[in-house]
């Protein structure tokens, strides 16, 4: 079967066996891109977190045939060294990451959250980021949210001044 897709702003067309295969696997395997990571395998865990059409999915349980003719966004179409996304920012200059692993998913699952909440609660972090660390940096990942939701507001600023 032939699943066409945007990966990161690139269309790409993948023939595939069995259309039910986890996206996870064809962003990594077939694709290359491997900053979504295998955590659980049970959409637990969230580390394999990216967006389709803008929405945070927990990519070991999403089966590509659901991708089809969608925008997929990974962490490495997110921003870059030259212009990191916001909450790739944030997550420098709090230095969120112990291990690092988890890290990819939880900085989807905030970017994310900033485009449906802008400037999110404490309480709308809880009830949203429900990925797991297990070295424990969620003191840091929320400082990080918060510093996150700042630099966009910021940066929507300086677009509008731009456009004007």
């Amino acid at each position: 079967m032939k699943i066409s897709l945007t990966v990161n702003g690139a269309v790409r067309s993948i023939d595939i066996a069995d259309d039910n295969t986890p996206l996870l696997w064809v962003i990594r395997d077939t694709l290359n891109l491997k900053g979504t990571k295998f955590g659980c395998g049970k959409a637990a865990c969230g580390a394999c977190t990216l967006h389709v059409d803008g929405e945070a999915v927990r990519s070991c349980s999403f089966p590509v045939k659901f991708a089809n003719g969608k925008n997929v966004t990974t962490i490495e179409g997110l921003g870059n060294r030259d212009r990191p996304h916001p909450v790739q920012q944030a997550w420098i200059e709090e230095i969120v990451p112990q291990c690092g692993y988890c890290q990819p998913g939880f900085m989807m699952a905030t970017a994310a959250l900033l485009n449906k909440v802008p400037n999110p609660s404490d309480e709308d972090i809880d009830n949203n980021i429900i990925n797991v660390c297990r070295c424990g940096t969620y003191y840091r990942m929320r400082k990080a949210i918060h510093k996150a939701a700042k630099l966009q507001a910021n940066m929507d600023i300086e677009s509008v001044k731009e456009e004007k």
